[in-house]
């Protein structure tokens, strides 16, 4: 007599689910692989390319901090320079006035910039302001401090602060002139740190209810979120981790100055990352910087140095601005064809390849 085989009840099945699903398996691989190249790159790279990997994962790095309000909170910020600018005026003046080490005036610029960002969000939002209007006022904030910054002589004004140079290789006085790997090194673990942060926050509870509150702001507090409590949350993580990125630019370029670190060219290379790569996801800033910062130095060489070949190198050279046009060309090419982001592209390809089950690829 044949035997019928009848299927598993439900809760069985579910303890029988393994731990480890082939999603999970491939997606742990890719990342131990990407770690692994990231880690071995300056042993091959030097000079120009090593000055373009660092700018990568710096962009990728402030596109990170950025998207923790303005892609998983919805609270778009057009004024980040603000903590940026903050971050980088108070390790460098607390350097070259007081002889304060760096990386304690990288510390002292973080806090200094989220408790800025706390009184900021909360006037903002006390008052209601909301989307274009939250924008705006984050703007303002950012071209006060600007002004502000430019006639302010005790930190010497619009002249800016020249960081003393000690000639040489120094952790301690986070200064690498002969060596440029370390810089590397250290925005590679500021990266990888502000990464992990976004994905264990997206695993919290904080984290949904900031999902939450970029989906229905409305609906999140007729439930009884707190949309005061997380959005501030939000806005002092995001502060804090930009205003690091100031300190580390200060000391990679040894010269600030109100339009270098406040300017509103930095919110907009800040926010653009996660734009194009894809806002509220994890790794969407990484792939925004990686695709955008070799875009942006290549239209820069191509206006400088045009290559003799195209016909028209002559109308090319030297054109102010034109690199930046070229750029944004590119940029408005890339937003109409994929206005969801990189991220948002293949996922939802992977959606209807998978049927919308393949959780482990949703949450990066």
């Amino acid at each position: 007599m044949r035997r019928v085989a009848f299927p598993a009840p439900r809760a069985q099945q579910q303890q029988q689910t393994p731990l480890f699903t082939n999603a999970k398996l491939r997606l742990a691989a890719v990342i131990i692989v990407a770690c692994s190249i990231l880690l071995a790159l300056p042993v091959v790279l030097s000079g120009f390319l090593l000055d373009i990997a660092i700018l990568i994962l710096f962009w990728s790095y402030l596109g990170s901090a950025w998207n923790i309000l303005g892609g998983y909170t919805g609270q778009f910020s057009f004024g980040h320079a603000a903590f940026y600018g903050i971050g980088a005026y108070t390790s460098t003046w607390l350097l070259v006035r007081h002889g304060v080490n760096p990386w304690l005036g990288m510390v002292a610029g973080g806090i200094l910039a989220a408790l800025f960002g706390l009184g900021m969000g909360f006037v903002s939002w006390r008052y209601g302001l909301r989307g274009p209007y939250f924008a705006l006022v984050t703007f303002a904030f950012a071209e006060v401090l600007r002004l502000f910054a430019n006639n302010w002589e005790v930190i010497n004004g619009s002249l800016g602060l020249q960081i003393p140079l000690i000639r040489g290789n120094s952790w301690l006085a986070f200064q690498f002139e002969a060596d440029k790997r370390p810089y590397y090194y250290i925005i590679l673990v500021l990266l990888l740190f502000a990464t992990l942060l976004t994905y264990v926050l997206f695993k919290t509870r904080a984290g949904f209810y900031m999902r939450a509150i970029r989906e229905d702001e409305d609906a999140a507090a007729a439930l009884g979120v707190n949309t005061m409590r997380y959005k501030l949350l939000a806005m002092a993580i995001s502060a804090f981790l930009t205003a690091l990125g100031g300190t580390f630019y200060a000391q990679y370029l040894f010269f600030i100055d109100p339009g270098i670190v406040f300017g509103s060219h930095v919110s907009i290379e800040i926010l653009i990352r996660p734009l194009v790569g894809g806002v509220g996801t994890v790794l969407g800033p990484l792939v925004g910087g990686l695709l955008l910062t070799p875009l942006s130095e290549l239209t820069r060489t191509l206006v400088r140095n045009p290559p003799a070949f195209i016909p028209f190198a002559h109308l090319l050279q030297g054109r102010a601005g034109l690199d930046g046009i070229l750029f944004g060309l590119l940029l408005v090419i890339v937003i109409l064809f994929i206005p969801e982001g990189i991220i948002g592209s293949v996922r939802k390809r992977l959606d209807r390849h998978h049927g919308g089950h393949n959780r482990a690829d949703r949450e990066l």
